[in-house]
């Protein structure tokens, strides 16, 4: 299986209602740089198997997102029952499936 298959792999077990980080994701598939995370996502094929949307930085900040941008990304993961501070972050107390 290669890094990307992993990654893909990983973020298809994150339910709804629940985010993960690039740097979690990356540290489960072993590995060492988060970028690659964010580029394997950016080239995913079936965002309905692959819950791309699901997978915000360390901060809670949402990042790119292929399918959309960023207001998309926030749309689907608000009708998914994700929370956000007010400073527009998500809650990564609350919503982190890996905390």
């Amino acid at each position: 299986m290669n890094s990307f298959e992993k990654i893909y792999k990983i973020v298809s077990l994150i339910p709804k209602g629940k985010v993960s980080t690039y740097k979690k994701v990356a540290e489960i598939a072993g590995i060492t740089n988060p970028r690659v995370v964010g580029f394997a996502l950016h080239s995913n094929k079936n965002p309905d198997q692959i819950p791309c949307h699901r997978v915000v930085s360390i901060k809670g900040e949402l990042t790119g997102y292929a399918f959309g941008g960023i207001k998309q990304k926030r749309k689907i993961l608000e009708k998914e029952g994700i929370g956000f501070l007010e400073n527009g972050k998500v809650d990564l107390e609350k919503y982190s499936l890996n905390p």
